[in-house]
C-alpha cells in the first residue's frame, strides 16, 4: 500500500516537468525567470495543470523561502468580502523575505468568490502590487470581473492530450513497479477525459487492488456505463422495442450504479455510432442536451432517460 495520495507524491516542482500545456509553460517560465511577474490568471477545465503551475512559479521565484512568501486560498471554502478584507490584504501588504521584492497569492477556484468580494478584491490587487503578485486560478473566466481579468495575464489551459495522460501514466507505473494492459490504459484514459489528476486517482483506485492493472480490474473502479451495454439499450430503441430498451436501462443504472448524467454522456457518445440518417443523429443529439438539462435542474433522471428512449423509438419508426 503507499501511503501519501499519489497526486501530490507525483506533482511536478519544476517547469520541465508539467506535463502538457507546453505554450503556457514556456511564457510563465520566461515571466518567471525575470523575477517580476504580473498578476496570472488560469483558466481552463479541472486537472489540468492549474495549481501545478502556480506552485512551480512560486518555488521557482522563492526558493527555500516559498512557503514564507505564499499565501494560498481555496475560494470555493472562503469567499466572503472578508476574506480578502482581512487575510489577503494583511499578508499583502508586509515585504516579502529574500531576493524578489514581491509576495504571491495564489486564489483556487477564484469563480467562486462573490461578486463584493472580488470588487475588494480590484482594489486590494491595486493598491498593493508593489509588495504582492496574485496567481487566480478558475474554471471559467467569464465568472470573474472585467476589471480583474483587465489587471492579469490570462492563459486559458485545455484538456491534456492522450500522449500527456500515457507518460504520466507510465511514469507512476515504473515508480510503483505495477503492470498495465494497452486496453487498460486507454479506459483510464477514457475514464479521466483529459483530467490529470483524475487519471492519477484511477490508477490509485485499481492498484490499491492489485499490482497487474487489466480492463476489468479498471471498469470495476470507474463509476461510467458501459458502450456496449449503451448500445443495447439503444438498438432495442431503435429498432421500435420501447419496453426492451426501458428495462435493459433500468438494469444498467441500478446494477451498475450508474447516474443520469453518466448515462447521458455515454448515450451522447454512442448516438454516432446509430445505424440511421446524419439528420436524425443530430434531432436525438438535440434531444439528448435537453434531457441532460432537466436532469441537472432536478428533475428525476430516469423519467427523463425513458422519454428520451421514447424519442429514438420514434427516429427508428421515423418519426
Amino acid at each position: 500500500m503507499i501511503s501519501t495520495i499519489w497526486t501530490e507524491k507525483y506533482r511536478p516542482s519544476k517547469f520541465i516537468e508539467v506535463i502538457g500545456q507546453d505554450d503556457i509553460v514556456k511564457r510563465v517560465e520566461s515571466l518567471t525567470n525575470s523575477l517580476n511577474i504580473p498578476h496570472l490568471l488560469f483558466a481552463g477545465p479541472a486537472g489540468t495543470g492549474k495549481s501545478t503551475l502556480a506552485l512551480v512559479v512560486v518555488k521557482e521565484l522563492f526558493k527555500d523561502l516559498w512557503r514564507e512568501n505564499y499565501l494560498e486560498l481555496n475560494a470555493s471554502d472562503e469567499r466572503g468580502i472578508n476574506i480578502v478584507r482581512e487575510k489577503v490584504k494583511n499578508f499583502a501588504r508586509t515585504k516579502s523575505l529574500g531576493e524578489v521584492p514581491f509576495k504571491v497569492i495564489f486564489l483556487d477556484e477564484a469563480d467562486a468568490l462573490t461578486p463584493e468580494a472580488q470588487q475588494a478584491l480590484r482594489r486590494t490587487m491595486e493598491n498593493y502590487s508593489n509588495t504582492c503578485r496574485f496567481i487566480l486560478s478558475c474554471n471559467y473566466s467569464s465568472k470573474i470581473i472585467d476589471p480583474i481579468q483587465s489587471r492579469c495575464a490570462l492563459f486559458r489551459f485545455k484538456l491534456l492530450e492522450k500522449r500527456h495522460i500515457e507518460k504520466v501514466i507510465k511514469k507512476i507505473i515504473e515508480s510503483e513497479k505495477l503492470t498495465i494492459s494497452p486496453e487498460a490504459m486507454e479506459m483510464i484514459y477514457e475514464g479521466s477525459e483529459g483530467d490529470c489528476r483524475r487519471c492519477i486517482n484511477l490508477l490509485q483506485s485499481t492498484a490499491s487492488i492489485s499490482p497487474s492493472i487489466g480492463i476489468e480490474l479498471v471498469s470495476t473502479i470507474i463509476a461510467s456505463a458501459k458502450p456496449k451495454d449503451i448500445k443495447i439499450v439503444l438498438d432495442y430503441a431503435i429498432s421500435g422495442d420501447f419496453q426492451k430498451s426501458r428495462e435493459k436501462l433500468l438494469d444498467v443504472m441500478l446494477k451498475e450504479s450508474i447516474s443520469g448524467q453518466d448515462v447521458i454522456k455515454a448515450i451522447q457518445k454512442e448516438i454516432w455510432n446509430l445505424p440511421v440518417e446524419p439528420e436524425i443523429k443530430v434531432k436525438l443529439t438535440e434531444k439528448t442536451g435537453e434531457a441532460e438539462f432537466r436532469i441537472v435542474e432536478g428533475s428525476d433522471p430516469f423519467i427523463q432517460l425513458q422519454a428520451l428512449l421514447a424519442s429514438f423509438v420514434m427516429a427508428g419508426l421515423g418519426k
